[in-house]
C-alpha cells in the first residue's frame, strides 16, 4: 500500500510541473509569440515527452496558456482581497462568483477545451493524474484553507470534488443550455449550490481517529513460592 503522504507529494509535483508549464507558454503569448511546443519546453525546462503527457495538443496547451493570463486578473485578485479572513462561506462565494463571472469572457475557450479534452486520444488513460482544471482545484483549496484543519482529511477532498462540479464551463454551460438561465442567475445558482455544501461539509459529525491496538500480550504468570515445585 502507498503512504497517502507519498501520494500527496506526487500530485502536487504534478500540479508544479504543468503549472510551470503553463506559464511559460502564457509568457511566450505575452511577448506576442505564437510559441511551438520545443518553444515552450525550452521555457519550462522539461522536456517534449513531458509537455505532451499533460497536453495531448498545442493548441490545448495555448488556450489553457490563455485563460491563465486572464483569471490571474479576476479569479486570483478576488482570492487575494480575502486577506486572512476565515468565513469560509463568504469566501467560497467570492471564488464562486470570480470564477463564473469569467463566463461571458471565456465562454468560447472553455468549450474549446472541453472539446479537446473529449476528443484527445486515452488509449494510455492515467487516473492518478487530471486532464485539466489544477487551476480550478486550487483556488477551491486556497478558499476552504480555515477549515482543512477543522475537518477529516477525507471530507475535505470530498468537498473538494463536490464544489469542482458546480464551479466552472460545466455548470455554466449545463445552466444555459438544458436550463436556459441567464448568467447572473447562472452565477447565483451556483454561489448557492458552493454554500449550501461548505454548510452540509461543517455539520456532520467528525470521524475521530481510533488509537491503533497495540499487540495483545499474555498475562504474566505469578512467581512460584520459595521451594516449591509444580509435579
Amino acid at each position: 500500500m502507498k503512504a497517502p503522504g507519498s501520494e500527496v507529494g506526487r500530485a502536487a509535483q504534478k500540479r508544479r510541473t504543468r503549472k510551470a508549464i503553463v506559464a511559460a507558454a502564457a509568457d511566450l503569448l505575452a511577448k506576442g509569440q505564437t510559441p511551438s511546443i520545443n518553444d515552450v519546453a525550452a521555457a519550462a525546462d522539461v522536456s517534449r515527452r513531458t509537455i505532451y503527457m499533460y497536453f495531448p495538443t498545442t493548441e490545448q496547451l495555448l488556450i489553457d496558456a490563455a485563460l491563465a493570463s486572464l483569471t490571474r486578473h479576476t479569479v486570483g485578485a478576488a482570492l487575494d482581497s480575502l486577506g486572512d479572513s476565515d468565513d469560509v462561506e463568504r469566501r467560497v462565494e467570492i471564488m464562486t462568483r470570480a470564477v463564473q463571472g469569467n463566463f461571458a469572457s471565456t465562454e468560447q475557450q472553455g468549450r474549446t477545451l472541453l472539446r479537446l479534452t473529449l476528443d484527445a486520444p486515452h488509449d494510455k488513460p492515467r487516473p492518478d493524474q487530471p486532464l485539466r482544471g489544477y487551476r480550478r482545484i486550487e483556488w477551491i483549496e486556497r478558499a476552504l484553507e480555515p477549515i482543512r484543519a477543522k475537518v477529516g482529511p477525507d471530507q475535505f477532498e470530498r468537498l473538494v470534488s463536490a464544489l469542482a462540479m458546480v464551479i466552472g464551463w460545466e455548470s455554466l454551460i449545463v445552466a444555459k443550455d438544458i436550463r436556459a438561465l441567464d448568467l447572473e442567475e447562472a452565477e447565483d445558482v451556483s454561489a448557492w449550490a458552493a454554500k449550501a455544501l461548505v454548510r452540509a461539509t461543517l455539520s456532520e459529525p467528525q470521524k475521530k481517529v481510533k488509537p491503533r491496538a497495540g499487540p495483545e500480550r499474555k498475562p504474566k504468570r505469578a512467581p512460584a513460592a520459595n521451594g516449591s515445585r509444580h509435579r
